[in-house]
């Protein structure tokens, strides 16, 4: 059987030592010295200035909204995963979604004043697959109409425009760590801003608002994370070129290998690095993507619908939105199995499969 996504895990004994510190120690949690190590290897990785080890994405995002004081209307994108959009209603916020650019996946810049109203207050874009959204355009929009930007980075560890960390766009930019991430520290995410006022009320936002040992300076939640995933986070980043690596060695033999059977690939930004997180396709039809999906599977290869349904269609609690590009794209795009354990020799399997049913309609 071929999963879809293996989590990367580091030699045991690797990761023992840094357990074995924590038992040694005895601290737990509340941010004790192996998660502050790894904030401080993550902002040297990345090049960053602030950057806050988090439980997870989607605690990042709400972080993010909150830290920002957004009210009213936040503008989006429907082609993401839910945690998008749940956050912005979790924080009592409205989601107005743009339809998404059909070559590159990812909002759609050139809708979005458009959607602009007197209640808008920010921009929440996601970076696609890691593929970066159109910064330029978007930060354009955002100081024209006074709004407020949070990237969704959740797939984008790694990635940079113009040489610089995509998470050094926006207001604030968020990651997921999450064991189906090319880099993770089990469960995990990142909120990366550049202003230390923001910086400092995201700390107090992560630990209940604590300032001090009796007093308050924000309305907190409890974002901290564990020593054991700080752990994995840190033991993990010592393999992460040598991931990156193998991935890219992957894509490239999927790009060659399935290049003449009839579905697309997104675009990646022109001026951006790629980290190889998924390996999306877009069919020419949902009829074409699913008979693919369903020999695949028949076949013990498991592939995604990532992402399917539009958020704009399938949430009970948001109002549902039509969107031309979305809705046709949703249907048509399967994700294929892309992790560091995957051979390829089992890439090689899997492209057969493809090209097979392609050629001869099995």
């Amino acid at each position: 059987m071929i999963l879809v996504t293996r989590p990367f895990l580091p030699p045991v004994e690797e990761y023992k030592k840094y357990i074995d510190s924590i038992w040694d120690r005895q601290w737990l949690t509340n941010m004790g010295p192996l998660a502050n190590e790894l904030e401080d290897q993550l902002k040297i990785y990345l090049n960053v200035q602030n950057l806050h080890f988090v439980t997870n994405g989607t605690i990042a995002l709400q972080m993010a909204i909150r830290a920002l004081d957004l009210k009213g209307e936040i503008i989006t994108t429907p082609f993401s995963f839910v945690a998008t959009t749940s956050s912005i209603v979790w924080e009592g916020c409205t989601p107005v979604f743009v339809d998404i650019d059909p070559e590159s996946l990812n909002i759609d810049a050139s809708k979005i004043e458009e959607a602009i109203t007197d209640m808008t207050s920010a921009i929440l874009a996601t970076h696609v697959y890691g593929n970066p959204c159109d910064v330029r355009a978007i930060e354009v929009i955002a100081k024209k109409h006074n709004l407020k930007v949070i990237y969704d980075g959740a797939h984008a560890f790694g990635v940079e425009v113009d040489g610089k960390s995509i998470f050094e766009y926006g207001d604030i930019a968020t990651c997921s760590l999450h064991a189906t991430k090319l880099y993770h520290s089990i469960e995990g995410g990142l909120v990366i801003c550049k202003d230390d006022v923001i910086n400092k009320k995201l700390a107090f936002i992560r630990n209940f608002g604590f300032n001090g040992p009796v007093n308050f300076a924000e309305l907190g939640l409890n974002g901290k994370n564990s020593e054991f995933h700080a752990a994995m986070g840190l033991a993990n980043l010592k393999y992460i070129d040598m991931i990156h690596e193998h991935r890219k060695v992957l894509t490239h033999s999927y790009d060659e290998r399935l290049k003449d059977v009839g579905a697309r690939r997104p675009i990646w930004h022109s001026a951006a690095k790629n980290n190889f997180a998924y390996y999306p396709l877009i069919f020419k039809s949902e009829r074409d993507m699913m008979s693919t999906m369903e020999y695949l599977t028949a076949h013990n290869v498991h592939t995604r619908r990532y992402f399917y349904p539009s958020l704009a269609m399938s949430l009970p609690y948001v109002e549902h939105k039509n969107l031309e590009i979305t809705d046709d794209i949703s249907k048509k795009v399967l994700c294929l199995p892309l992790y560091y354990d995957l051979t390829l020799q089992q890439l090689d399997n899997i492209c057969e499969l493809i090209v097979n049913r392609n050629i001869y309609g099995v």
